[in-house]
This record gives structure tokens, C-alpha cells and sequence, in this order.
């Protein structure tokens, strides 16, 4: 099972599998790669400060499986489509609509509160939130990577093209191969970011795939938008 979360993670009293985040969830960039989780983003052309961040916002992120009934205001899940997998790592997650062909490595929340990105300057490597659940497992599976660099695309770049009905796969460790259909790509402005609609615990399993999206703002090192896809298992 996932270790205890950091001290910035504080325990949802109303389900006990859903951690809510109260540090901004902040990729931040290195040598401009472009990542972006939760609502804020540094990077682009130039190198930001060590500290660079956005504004503190809550976000829920599905930490283990939940069969809790959804809370006053959260949107009702849609019923499960295919059931779940047991827990495993992921090792590679493949988009054909999109050539995408990456390995996974682990992220994991920094001392800032802050889920750390991939390496910056490996263009093919998506990263997962390893404490988090696993794509295939029953929940909200986050998955994350950079869409350009200093000098190149990166693996995400061409994610705004999925559409609804795609499919892709996750090569997970057990060896079993868990198969997600896309059911929205959306792009969402920072200071708009709907959290719970993205990050909240579902009794079904579910993938997240994020990167960043709309103009880079120079002055701010930052991009102005999230571009969110939404999937389910089949």
C-alpha cells in the first residue's frame, strides 16, 4: 500500500481515501521542459527561480480505492464501465492516435508541497503520482508529462488531439495491460482549474493525463491553461 502521505497532505475527514491537497500541486519547470499538474505551472523559454510557484489552491487526489458516496456539491460518478485492476506499478503507457510510446518514472510530493515533475530534459518519459492510485486500480490515477522544451516537443505535446472514443493502453508491472477510452480533452484556465471535477475519488478506474496548455506568459513563466484528458478502463 502507499506510505503515509507528507505532512502538507491533510486527511479528508468525510472519506478516508481521498487526500486533500492544500500546497498548489506545482510542476516546476527545468530549462523551460513544460509540465503542468493541478492549477499552476512555471517554465517555458527561460529558467524560473527555485521558489517559482502559483497561488495555493485544495485539491483532492484519490490516494486508495472508495466506495464513499459523493459529497454535497461533487458531481455524481458515472457507473463503473469494467470494473478494476489490482494495484501495480506502471512501466509504459502507449497512444497510438498519438505516438506516444513512454516509460513511466514515479513523482512524488516535494518538501514545498510541491508534486515534483520527470526529469526535464527526457522528452519521451511520462510520470505517475506514485502514492497516488495506480492506472487500472479502482480511483483517480494521475498521470503527467512535459509538452515541449527549450528545443523541442515533448511526449505530451500532441495531447490536445485525443478525442472522445480513442483508447490507450498501460503496460503495468504484474505484466497485465490495463486499456483506457478517452471521454473529454479539455483545457481549463489556472485560475479556473476545476478541481474536484479532475482529482476527485471515483468508484471506478480512471486516468487523468495533464500537461500544460494555451499561451506561455513570458512575464509570469508560467502557461496559462491545463489541458486535462478524462478516461476510463474498459
Amino acid at each position: 500500500m502507499p506510505a503515509s502521505p507528507p505532512s502538507s497532505l491533510e486527511t479528508d475527514q468525510t472519506s478516508p481515501t481521498r487526500r486533500r491537497l492544500r500546497a498548489v500541486m506545482t510542476a516546476v519547470f527545468w530549462s523551460g521542459a513544460g509540465l503542468l499538474l493541478a492549477m499552476t505551472l512555471t517554465g517555458g523559454g527561460e529558467d524560473p527561480p527555485d521558489d517559482a510557484h502559483g497561488p495555493r489552491a485544495a485539491s483532492a487526489v484519490s490516494s486508495a480505492p472508495s466506495t464513499s458516496a459523493p459529497a454535497d456539491g461533487e458531481p455524481t460518478p458515472r457507473a463503473p464501465a469494467a470494473g478494476h485492476l489490482p494495484r501495480s506499478e506502471p512501466t509504459r503507457l502507449l497512444i497510438p492516435a498519438i505516438d506516444v510510446d513512454a516509460p513511466f518514472t514515479d513523482l512524488a510530493i516535494g518538501s514545498k508541497g510541491q508534486l515534483e515533475p520527470p526529469p526535464p530534459h527526457d522528452t519521451n518519459l511520462v510520470g505517475w503520482y506514485a502514492k497516488g492510485v495506480s492506472p487500472g486500480e479502482r480511483g483517480t490515477a494521475i498521470i503527467a508529462g512535459h509538452v515541449d522544451t527549450t528545443t523541442s516537443p515533448a511526449v505530451f505535446a500532441r495531447l490536445g488531439e485525443l478525442k472522445k472514443g480513442d483508447r490507450f493502453r498501460v503496460l503495468r508491472a504484474d505484466g497485465s495491460k490495463a486499456t483506457f477510452v478517452v471521454d473529454e480533452t479539455e483545457s481549463f484556465e489556472k485560475d479556473d482549474f476545476p478541481d474536484e471535477r479532475v482529482y476527485a475519488d471515483t468508484p471506478d478506474a480512471q486516468v487523468r493525463l495533464i500537461t500544460c496548455a494555451g499561451d506561455y506568459d513570458h512575464a509570469a513563466k508560467d502557461y496559462t491553461e491545463n489541458l486535462v484528458v478524462f478516461a476510463h478502463l474498459v
